[in-house]
């Protein structure tokens, strides 16, 4: 009876294997999410990033599905974060103010990269729980649920954001 050799993924030989076998796949899957050929190659990579960051947490068997669905939460990610944007920009703005202030429009582009850059220096766990409850409207139980974490870590995470924005951002 033979055994199967177990493969470590946190060797950097078969973490080098696995990348290149699986890196077009990545690509591939990215730009069908998003269309973007630049914006494929920076999720495929911040992908892999990530396996090799959690490699001793991972099955090497299920590797390359862990891959595939990191490059799905990382591009879901970024439609969320455009979500915000483009829900902050729809809620805050009117044509009516950029016909009375014409420097109404370089201030809102000010405040967006404020706002971007501060949601992006938030952590993952916070910009996360941030985005599904702000943009997608979920309690903090159906949260709690979902990332299988107690109603309290939701809590402590909303609240770090929170004061992470506001920190970054006055009067927001």
């Amino acid at each position: 009876m033979s055994k199967t050799p177990i493969t470590n993924l946190c060797e950097e030989k078969t973490f080098d294997s696995f990348y290149r076998k699986h890196i077009n796949d990545a690509f591939r899957f990215a730009f069908y999410k998003s269309g973007s050929e630049a914006q494929s190659h920076d999720l495929a990579q911040e992908a892999f990033a990530k396996i090799w960051e959690n490699c001793s947490k991972i099955d090497f068997a299920k590797a390359k599905t862990y891959l595939i669905t990191t490059v799905n939460n990382l591009f879901l990610n970024v439609v969320k974060h455009e979500k915000v944007v483009l829900n902050y920009k729809n809620e805050y703005t009117g044509e009516e103010s950029f016909a009375q202030d014409p420097h109404y429009e370089l201030r809102q582009k000010e405040f967006k990269q404020k706002l971007e850059a501060a949601i992006a220096s938030l952590t993952q766990a916070q910009r996360e729980v941030f985005l599904l409850n702000r943009i997608d409207g979920k309690k903090y139980r159906e949260i709690a649920t979902m990332l299988n974490v107690s109603q309290k870590a939701v809590e402590k995470r909303m609240s770090g954001a929170l004061k992470a924005l506001r920190e970054k951002i006055p009067n927001i």
